[in-house]
């Protein structure tokens, strides 16, 4: 046998080399399964495989995607620590950035949020959605005044960016500047009419207004657009008591309740889901999905 080795250049494996090459099909095995667990949302079986692939060797791209199945999880705190692997190794990496401002919004940290913001920033302070995450950062901080400037910024940017616009029109009601809120309220109703969002903000800057009838007629239209909107009926009840409308009162409050229960044991977790898996599929930095 030997003999047709040497005739034929014939060459017997190393066992050092097929361990190796043993080790690489399983790496690659489990980082299959974990992907195609992770698409069919079986989740705790992706970061089963994630985490035994990591143990075998370091892995960037395995970080990315254990980042994102814990994100699923709503395991941030486990998910922030991958992607700040993946920025030690990629500084520059603007996706990674955005997602961890994400997750630290989600984990209400809101220094590690600016702290991932600012780096952006420096990187590159065009994209509206840095300065849009920054203010939701200086929001988290009780820092209204730079949240409203970094939104106008993020407006400056992007002059149809909506979602800026709300929630700049948000802060300034909280501040209570009704004028300009009310600037932002009037855009957004000319450009979106029917967006529940905008109508129950237009409601309550009309409320602070001391505006009754006008302010009960935008409750009216975001129950017409959503007719499970837990707050517009709570907001609309407590003003009808204010008034001394005791039986409107009472109906809207009754609705509060009955939807309260509804919505606290069906697809409670939906939303919540259905935000996480947004924010992974938008933020994806080796464009996995």
């Amino acid at each position: 046998m030997n003999f047709f080795k040497a005739l034929f250049g014939g060459k017997e494996e190393k066992p050092e080399d097929k361990k190796k090459a043993e080790e690489e099909k399983n790496f690659d095995v489990l980082k299959y399964d974990g992907v195609k667990a992770m698409r069919a949302h079986q989740i705790a079986y992706a970061i089963k495989c994630f985490n035994h692939a990591l143990q075998m060797k370091e892995d960037l791209e395995i970080n990315d995607y254990l980042s994102q199945a814990y994100m699923m999880a709503d395991q941030m705190p486990q998910a922030y620590e991958h992607l700040q692997k993946l920025n030690e190794a990629q500084p520059d990496n603007m996706g990674i950035l955005i997602r961890m401002a994400n997750v630290a919004y989600m984990m209400e940290d809101y220094s590690a949020m600016s702290g991932a913001c600012e780096k952006a920033l420096l990187i590159d302070g065009s994209l509206p959605e840095v300065h849009y995450l920054y203010a939701k950062a200086c929001i988290g901080q009780e820092d209204s005044v730079n949240a409203v400037a970094m939104l106008t910024k993020a407006i400056s940017l992007k002059a149809d960016y909506y979602d800026a616009y709300l929630l700049r029109g948000e802060t300034l009601l909280q501040s209570n500047e009704l004028a300009e809120a009310d600037e932002d309220a009037a855009y957004l109703l000319d450009a979106v009419s029917d967006n529940e969002d905008i109508l129950i903000l237009k409601a309550r800057i009309e409320k602070a207004k001391d505006n009754y009838e006008e302010s009960l007629s935008y409750y009216e239209k975001v129950i017409e657009v959503n007719p499970f909107r837990v707050e517009a009926y709570r907001e609309r009840g407590m003003m009808k008591q204010e008034k001394g409308d005791e039986a409107g009162a009472k109906d809207d409050l009754a609705k509060v309740a009955e939807l309260s229960a509804q919505q606290g044991t069906e697809g409670g977790n939906e939303g919540i889901e259905k935000s996480v898996n947004d924010n992974y599929k938008n933020n994806d930095p080796f464009k996995v999905f």
